[in-house]
């Protein structure tokens, strides 16, 4: 079971095991299409810098529609099974570990092409927002008690 809680000021949300993605979580589209196995983070984190996402496409299916994004570029993280990216028509292979960071203005689809559910993470991100990253932006505040 999904569940979500404040830690603090972060917050913690348990989506369920891959295995259970597709059964589990559902997205509506705006255009009013049920998809399967999306699941939106935004709201269950609170997050206010990126949008991730959790997707799970199952065995032959594919996204069913090409798009592009106004502002935010997307990192897609390949977990599970095997397919192609289409990126402005070009098809590229995805298997477990393929990441691809996609700009605004490419169109995009993909598909699993295995026998096993596709499992995937989006990030998105405003273009041309990030300032600094991970050693510029931390602060080290002591070790951990397991260190």
């Amino acid at each position: 079971m999904s569940s979500q809680h404040a830690v603090g000021t972060s917050s913690v949300f348990q989506a369920g095991s891959m295995d259970t993605w597709l059964g589990k979580h559902l997205w509506k589209h705006p255009s009013g299409k049920e998809i399967p196995g999306k699941l939106f983070l935004k709201e269950q984190l609170g997050l206010t810098g990126t949008e991730i996402s959790l997707g799970q496409i199952p065995p032959g299916a594919g996204v069913s529609y090409i798009h592009t994004h106004k502002q935010n570029e997307e990192v897609y993280i390949f977990l599970t099974g095997q397919g192609e990216m289409l990126l402005d028509g070009e098809t590229h292979p995805i298997e477990p570990g393929t990441t691809f960071r996609v700009a605004t203005t490419v169109e995009r689809a993909w598909r699993n092409t295995s026998q096993e559910p596709m499992s995937y993470i989006v990030i998105q991100a405003k273009t041309d927002s990030l300032e600094q990253c991970t050693f510029e932006d931390g602060n080290i505040c002591g070790d951990a008690p397991w260190a």
